[in-house]
């Protein structure tokens, strides 16, 4: 049996050589959404400082914005960050996720001919419930059996469809997630991830400041130093499949939604938010990270900036270029010079141990569980899986109590905003608008469409009123259409500016 895992563990790492090997050096680059900030405004902007990005990782949108982005940059290199590709759950490859999501990442894929497809190994649906930012995975062992067997589904649609239209297939990458106050489970992170890693040929994605969450919100910062912490995590961690790096900001949330950049206490309250400053703390971190010995398939570094003001993104990246375009350029190339002394080979992983029916039921009861566990203010009895990843409770009810409340009501999109005068009809008959948290949480729904957090509160608004106040039906009804409507315009780029070379 030992002999097996071992000789299953360097397959794989053989197959990601082959893969890894076919991706080109991208360099120092951005992950960008194209719509905020506006990408051809920020590429413009950077041009006019002197500054040229290697690569645009481009964030999920339309299929034909993607062709279109394409056309306005024929020779820039444009990776993909895939969204809604619930990898970690039970049932992927048969959920409208694993259907219509992969498809659509698929075609996106090919409209950018991106040389890889990133995604968070998170989620924000589980067990039927939706959230509008990402929960990590449930840190098991089961999980990562799970996350790899879904991660070879996953490579193999982007392989077929590649090979339908003649093009070169994409290198799946998992991101490690970020933290938001808490993580649960029963595995250290980087061993989840070597036991992913273990079973398929992915690549991965390390984040700085997710890194630095996990050492904030396990409670690690009690017991050592981040430079400790950080030698410890990477020395454990699969460093050997990591394609590309994160750097993104931290902030501290406020009951107001507001992200508040503070530094005063000694351990502060960040958590991931690409609209914040890069704080100087994680490209010290980035430094320790790019001598890693075990670092050897780096392509590529970018910043996230998506949300960020574009005069902010400027700054931040010709301080990053100052700083790292020499270090990230020579750990580029000797990993490449490394890949040419490993022999490629043809074959391929063939027969995977899936997950029986048994384990499959066992983990759809752990994520519901779960999803109870972090969404109620009542916790449910500790288990081996469902257990705090260090932290504290008070970390897993500041998330309860004041993030998770606000991104139902607030995220995507202000419900007064959104629905003036459906909320001014609850006011009327005194119904206040915290109902509809419990309300979001109160039953399971079935995965039926691709996953769209403002299309999803539109929905739930509308069968919420319906219930607690069937005289604003009709009001509700026809507000969620004229916002679909309006959404539907939004969501396509024009043709009317071009970026000059």
């Amino acid at each position: 049996m030992v002999a097996s895992k071992y000789a299953k563990r360097d397959l794989m790492q053989s197959e990601f050589t082959q893969r890894a090997n076919a991706v080109p050096a991208h360099g120092l680059g951005l992950s960008v959404d194209v719509y905020s900030p506006d990408l051809l405004h920020l590429v413009r902007s950077l041009r006019d400082a002197g500054l040229q990005p290697g690569y645009l990782e481009v964030f999920k949108a339309t299929t034909s914005a993607m062709q279109w982005v394409r056309r306005q940059l024929p020779d820039m290199k444009l990776p993909y960050h895939g969204e809604g590709l619930w990898v970690t759950q039970p049932d992927f490859p048969r959920s409208c996720s694993g259907t219509q999501g992969v498809a659509e990442a698929c075609a996106q894929i090919l409209a950018l001919r991106s040389a890889w497809l990133n995604h968070e190994c998170a989620t924000k649906q589980m067990a039927g419930y939706s959230f509008g930012t990402y929960l990590p995975p449930l840190y098991t062992e089961l999980s990562a059996r799970m996350t790899a067997e879904n991660l070879a589904f996953l490579q193999g649609q982007v392989d077929e469809q590649a090979r339908r239209h003649g093009a070169d297939p994409a290198l799946v990458l998992l991101e490690m997630p970020p933290f938001t106050y808490f993580g649960c489970g029963s595995l250290a992170i980087p061993a989840f991830f070597r036991s992913v890693t273990d079973r398929v040929a992915c690549g991965l994605v390390l984040d700085i400041g997710h890194l630095w969450t996990v050492y904030r919100y396990t409670g690690a910062w009690r017991r050592q130093t981040l430079g400790a912490f950080v030698a410890e995590f990477l020395d454990a961690f699969p460093m050997e499949r990591v394609i590309e790096i994160h750097v993104a900001g931290l902030a501290e949330f406020t009951a107001q939604g507001t992200a508040q950049h503070t530094v005063a206490a000694e351990a502060p309250y960040w958590i991931d938010a690409h609209g914040a400053p890069i704080p100087e703390v994680l490209f010290d971190l980035l430094a320790q990270v790019l001598v890693h010995p075990r670092l050897t398939c780096l392509k590529g570094v970018a910043l996230e900036v998506d949300t960020k003001p574009v005069a902010t993104i400027v700054i931040e990246f010709r301080r990053f270029c100052d700083r790292f375009e020499s270090m990230v350029t020579s750990v580029v190339q000797a990993g490449v010079a490394h890949s040419l002394t490993r022999s490629a080979v043809d074959e391929r992983s063939g027969t995977r141990q899936l997950l029986t029916m048994d384990e499959q039921a066992a983990l759809r009861e752990q994520y519901r569980a779960y999803v109870q566990f972090v969404a109620t203010e009542q916790p449910l009895p500790m288990s081996e899986h469902l257990s705090l990843l260090g932290g504290s409770l008070d970390d897993l009810n500041r998330y309860r109590g004041i993030y998770l409340p606000h991104e139902v009501l607030h995220w995507g999109g202000e419900l007064h905003d959104m629905f003036p005068r459906t909320c001014s009809r609850l006011a009327t008959a005194h119904l206040p608008l915290e109902r509809f948290v419990s309300f979001w949480f109160s039953r399971p729904r079935t995965d039926e469409q691709d996953y769209d957090f403002f299309l999803l509160k539109i929905e739930r608004f509308v069968e919420f009123v319906a219930h607690d106040c069937p005289s604003a039906a009709v009001t509700v009804k026809e507000e969620a259409e004229e916002l679909r409507a309006a959404y539907r315009a939004a969501n396509e780029p024009t043709e009317s500016v071009e970026v000059r070379a």
